[in-house]
């Protein structure tokens, strides 16, 4: 558990996306989203969408277009299809629809990751803002789910009060 995380006045509204075939028919219990959600829970944040889908690019393109702008989710967290597998598709799905690629985050969860397995140079993870909403491809394992998750946690309140205009000077103590 991260115990050093700022706190936001505003909650942050977090969408859950699983990505996944076999989740999505019901083959595969989703374990990865059920971590996630413990782990944003745990901040004190809300989560206000939850769901499986399969790993099609276009079918991805249009959940997370509607979690942005419809739900206005404050933060959007998928999980799976970030491989090099040829069914893989969140991070083509994420760029298709981001305004701005917010590099470092998928830079430290990378960079972070190798030091337990060198599967992580494998990562293609991105992250990025549409609108006043945060996306973030973390993999599909609940292990590496929880380790990546815990290495950007500290940042996404702060991310969060920047894209609602709330941090007017980020130099500021």
């Amino acid at each position: 558990m991260v115990t050093d995380v700022q706190k936001t006045e505003v909650p942050i509204r977090v969408a859950v996306l699983t990505v996944s075939d076999r989740g999505a028919l019901g083959e595969r219990e989703d374990l990865s989203g059920k971590v996630i959600i413990e782990i944003v829970e745990e901040q004190g944040w809300e989560v206000i969408y939850y769901d499986v889908v399969p790993d099609d690019v276009e079918l991805l393109k249009e959940e997370l277009q509607k979690l942005a702008d419809v739900t206005q989710a404050s933060l959007i967290l998928t999980t799976g299809g970030t491989g090099i597998a040829p069914s893989d598709f969140t991070p083509e799905a994420t760029l298709a629809i981001i305004h701005k690629e917010v590099p470092g985050l998928a830079e430290a969860m990378r960079k972070e990751s190798m030091v337990k397995t060198p599967h992580a140079m494998l990562s293609r993870a991105v992250c990025g803002i549409r609108g006043s909403t945060l996306i973030i491809n973390l993999p599909g394992s609940p292990r590496a789910v929880r380790e990546c998750l815990e290495i950007v946690l500290p940042a996404i309140p702060h991310a969060a009060d920047l894209l609602r205009g709330a941090v007017t000077d980020c130099g500021t103590p």
